[in-house]
């Protein structure tokens, strides 16, 4: 039976005992990242949390599930396996819905433990979401794509919780700052970590923080933000003038105009560049 083990997002203690207790009855454990996995389990080995056992390990992640799953025998999984992405919860933007689907399908018995989630602690940490939110993991990396789902999520009646990779964090707060530069947000970084930091405010105010700290950490580890819902249903898009202050390359900001405008994108980008 496969087991969907949590895993400390960051500090070790959080490590539940139950998952210690699964992870001494498994034999096989499927691993986003067979390394990260077997420095956890050496780390709990070195804290006297689990005892030494020589697992089998293997690699399950976005990359080579359908391979997986498309090779491996039924008989594999009457074996005790336990399921781990690097941190947090498997499924919530990890890997693992694959394989829940699988073992669905084939009938196949699954138990998944809970535990610590950084959506969950964005919840309670952020002072804005009351009751419902939305959970949207993490925007796309292309200027043109983020711009237009920014513009779309913006309009949520509902705070929206996403996730951001430090390298595209200022990229991704200047683009919300155009289309609504007063809504709040709440911002956390390293949570449950050694640097762990947060920031609330106007997204206009924190990113002006943002830019100004000279902090050596501050953007190293993942981030997590809540923004404020809409306020009565009101409309948020990316204005022309907005779009033309934006530090992107000229060449995107051209194809851009041509989605909210129309015409010709050559003929955008030789205005642009003069």
């Amino acid at each position: 039976m496969v087991t969907f083990l949590p895993t400390p997002i960051g500090n070790l203690q959080d490590i539940t005992l139950h998952t210690l207790e699964v992870l001494k009855q498994c034999d096989v454990l499927l691993c986003e990242d067979t390394r990260v996995s077997k420095k956890l389990v050496s780390l709990l080995i070195e804290r006297n949390l689990l005892s030494a056992k020589d697992y089998q390990y293997f690699a399950f992640h976005t990359h080579n599930q359908e391979t997986f799953l498309n090779q491996v025998s039924l008989e594999f999984f009457n074996q005790r396996i336990g399921f781990l992405s690097d941190a947090g919860m498997p499924c919530i933007s990890d890997p693992g819905v694959e394989l829940v689907r699988f073992l669905q399908l084939h009938n196949l018995p699954f138990e998944v433990l809970g535990g610590i989630s950084a959506v969950t602690l964005m919840v309670a940490f952020s002072g804005i979401v009351e009751k419902e939110f939305s959970f949207l993991g993490f925007p796309p990396h292309k200027i043109k794509e983020k711009m237009e789902y920014f513009s779309s999520a913006f309009k949520s009646l509902y705070p929206i919780i996403f996730y951001e990779s430090p390298y595209r964090l200022i990229e991704s707060l200047e683009i919300m700052e155009q289309i609504d530069k007063n809504r709040e947000v709440f911002l956390a970084k390293e949570l449950t970590k050694k640097y762990q930091q947060s920031f609330k405010g106007s997204l206009e105010s924190v990113l002006k923080r943002l830019k100004d700290s000279n902090s050596a950490t501050l953007f190293k580890g993942e981030w997590a933000m809540v923004v404020d819902k809409a306020k009565n249903s009101e409309s948020y898009t990316l204005s022309e003038e907005a779009l033309l202050a934006l530090e992107i390359p000229p060449k995107i900001k051209a194809k851009i105009l041509v989605k909210m405008k129309g015409g010709n994108a050559s003929d955008y980008y030789q205005s642009l560049i003069k």
